[in-house]
C-alpha cells in the first residue's frame, strides 16, 4: 500500500526546479501568516485565556519557530541564489531576519507593540524575498548567454 505524500514533498518525478518553487511557494504562505498572525497578536492575546489557547503563547513555540522559519528561508533562498545568481532576495530576506530575530531574542520581546510591529514587518520581508526568489528563478532563462 503506497503512503501519499504531502503536496511539499517532491515525488521522483519532480524536477530540482519544481521542488525549489514549492518551497518557496510553501515558505512565502507560511511568512505571510505569520506576518498577519504577529499583527493581530494583541488581540489574539487577550481572547486566548477565554479559548483555552494560553499554550500558544509559549515563548519556546515562538522561537522555535523562528528558527525554523529562518532555516527554512535560508535554505531556500540559496537553493534559488544558485539557479537565478541574483542577491536581491537575500537583500530583502536579511532585514526581515534580523528584525524577526530582534524581536524574539533582543529587548523588543517584552514590549508588545515593538514586538508585533517587528515580527509583522520581518515576516512580510520574509515573505517578499520567497515571492521574489520566486520570480527570480522562473524569470532565469538558460541559454548561449547565460553565465553558468
Amino acid at each position: 500500500m503506497a503512503i501519499p505524500l504531502p503536496d511539499a514533498v517532491a515525488t521522483p518525478s519532480e524536477s530540482a526546479a519544481d521542488v525549489s518553487s514549492r518551497v518557496d511557494q510553501v515558505g512565502a504562505v507560511a511568512s505571510i501568516a505569520c506576518a498577519v498572525h504577529c499583527a493581530s497578536w494583541p488581540f489574539l492575546l487577550a481572547l486566548m485565556p477565554s479559548l483555552g489557547l494560553t499554550w500558544l503563547a509559549s515563548e519556546s513555540l515562538e522561537q522555535g519557530f523562528v528558527v525554523f522559519a529562518t532555516l527554512w528561508a535560508l535554505g531556500s533562498l540559496l537553493v534559488g541564489y544558485r539557479r537565478h545568481r541574483a542577491y536581491r532576495a537575500l537583500g530583502v530576506l536579511v532585514p526581515g531576519l534580523l528584525l524577526v530575530w530582534w524581536s524574539t531574542f533582543g529587548p523588543w520581546h517584552h514590549e508588545v507593540v515593538a514586538h508585533a510591529a517587528g515580527m509583522t514587518a520581518g515576516g512580510t520581508l520574509i515573505a517578499f524575498a520567497h515571492l521574489l526568489n520566486l520570480r527570480l528563478a522562473h524569470g532565469h532563462v538558460h541559454d548561449a548567454a547565460c553565465g553558468h
